[in-house]
């Protein structure tokens, strides 16, 4: 009797264990998929528009990335803030400087 116990409990964890795995594996294959779109570009190179509404929607903010999408057609860029408590926060805008998403 104890041994069949001992068995369906490490059959549950078996069980359990290669799910939380196969979990992890399909969260970091979505947020690779959703990094595809932007390449990562130096922050001097965003547009002035861009810089210009950062500075005035988001006061005290410091530009920590920068990225970049749409090379054919409108370009959006998705840029990592961070505020004076080191806290941050990802807004994507257009090449107006409007926040788009």
């Amino acid at each position: 009797m104890k041994k069949i116990v001992l068995m369906v409990a490490v059959v549950a964890c078996v069980a359990f264990a290669s799910q939380s795995a196969q979990a992890v594996t399909v969260q970091a294959s979505v947020e690779n998929v959703m990094q595809d779109d932007f390449v990562k570009i130096e922050v001097k190179d965003l547009p002035q528009a861009v810089q210009d509404a950062i500075a005035k929607s988001y006061e005290g903010s410091t530009v920590k990335e920068a990225y970049v999408a749409g090379a054919d057609g409108a370009k959006k860029y998705k840029v990592v803030l961070a505020d004076k408590d080191q806290k941050e926060q990802t807004v994507v805008l257009n090449e107006k400087g409007e926040v788009v998403e």
